[in-house]
């Protein structure tokens, strides 16, 4: 189903680019030239699938020219509403549309344009930026007053991903010193060892802090599936499956299965055997149930998934589908944060959103004040508890 409407997606708003740009800038002597063109270039993405052959470089182009076709189509569409104000006021007139130099200047602009919105989209995906927060939650029973969280969503690690990406993410999170490092599903994509592969399990395991480092599982784990691999254990990640680590006795960190599996605990069956008054923090995958974790214990939830659309203006339906689709919301006494993920699943390119490590330092105090400090961006001993009683 995910496919078919994919390729419905792509094939419905090429049509209706192709015709218009046939309509109102190919003139006669090239139209041959342009459908011969424009089938080669649309014909590459169904092709690639076809091959199935990643880090090719068919597949590598059909990746870029995915966004590039949406972009053209967007403008084309503002293009069509701007000459439909035209035909109403009247400012420009008819002769001068249908102009050579016209149809030359507005397919030029069109082309450009979306081609800078790529480039621009390419820089951001591979530029890490990290994004702090500060919050405070009731101390209890706690010993600590203060937690420092890094979190990463949405690595997708594959043999293709750069090293070098890789190697900034942890050389940034040794940086940022964080008490524990948390990763929020859809770490790893490939279902293949190769060297890389071996890499990135190496330099994720190089990583220390305090409290150790742990993660949940995503979507693209049980696609790949990597939730039956080793990949997690080579990278020092301890994965929590619908289970609840007791932290130095300072602090719980439950971790909920993604909604794949059948048998995944709801989070108040997962968290309602918590009866000591200790910080609770919650990494669930999808950004569901907000509504329901809020009645929870769950002082601070994580997740990912949404990627915050990706590219825009796919961002407004995440937002539609998600009560909380990027950022941060207080619900309750509940610190939502959604990540818009480190990196990405398909095309190489963001324009919504950032690659970003989500920095959290928590307060742990007697009473919760009620606001929020956002920051602008800037450049253990554990008792493993599946089933945590009193």
């Amino acid at each position: 189903m995910f496919h078919t409407i994919l390729t419905l997606a792509y094939i419905i708003p090429n049509i209706y680019l192709f015709i218009r740009i046939w309509q109102l800038f190919i003139r006669k002597g090239y139209r041959v030239y342009y459908v011969l063109i424009y089938l080669l270039l649309f014909l590459i993405y169904p092709v690639s699938n076809l091959v199935r052959e990643k880090g090719t470089f068919l597949s590598e182009f059909a990746n870029y020219l995915l966004p590039f076709f949406l972009y053209v189509f967007l403008l084309v569409l503002l293009l069509d509403f701007l000459l439909l104000l035209n035909m109403l006021f009247r400012i420009i007139s008819r002769e001068k549309i249908k102009s050579s130099p016209f149809r030359r200047a507005g397919l030029t602009i069109i082309i450009l344009c979306s081609l800078a919105v790529v480039i621009a989209g390419i820089i951001n995906f591979n530029t890490i930026r990290i994004t702090e927060y500060q919050v405070s939650v009731p101390r209890g029973s706690s010993d600590i007053s203060h937690l420092r969280i890094a979190f990463a969503s949405d690595f997708h690690l594959q043999e293709n991903t750069p090293v070098r990406f890789v190697e900034r993410f942890v050389e940034d999170i040794k940086t940022i010193n964080p008490d524990i490092m948390l990763f929020g599903g859809d770490i790893v994509e490939g279902d293949r060892e190769d060297e890389n592969m071996e890499y990135f399990e190496k330099l994720l395991s190089s990583i220390k802090t305090k409290y150790g480092v742990y993660g949940v599982l995503g979507n693209h784990e049980h696609y790949a599936r990597q939730d039956r691999g080793n990949f997690f254990s080579k990278a020092g990640i301890e994965i929590l499956l619908d289970s609840v680590a007791l932290i130095d006795n300072s602090f719980f960190l439950a971790g909920r299965n993604d909604s794949h599996s059948f048998t995944r605990k709801s989070a108040r069956e997962l968290l309602s055997k918590i009866t000591d008054s200790l910080p609770v923090i919650l990494l669930d995958h999808r950004p569901t149930e907000t509504a329901e974790i809020s009645r929870t214990s769950a002082d601070v939830v994580l997740s990912g998934h949404t990627h915050n659309g990706q590219l825009f203006p796919i961002n407004f339906m995440t937002s539609s589908v998600y009560e909380l689709s990027y950022r941060y919301m207080k619900k309750s006494e509940t610190h939502f944060f959604v990540s818009s993920g480190i990196r990405l699943w398909g095309p190489p390119v963001r324009t919504t959103g950032r690659s970003e490590i989500v920095v959290i330092d928590v307060s742990m105090v007697s009473s919760t004040p009620s606001n929020l400090v956002f920051l602008s961006p800037v450049l253990p001993a554990v008792c493993r508890l599946d089933s945590f009683t009193t």
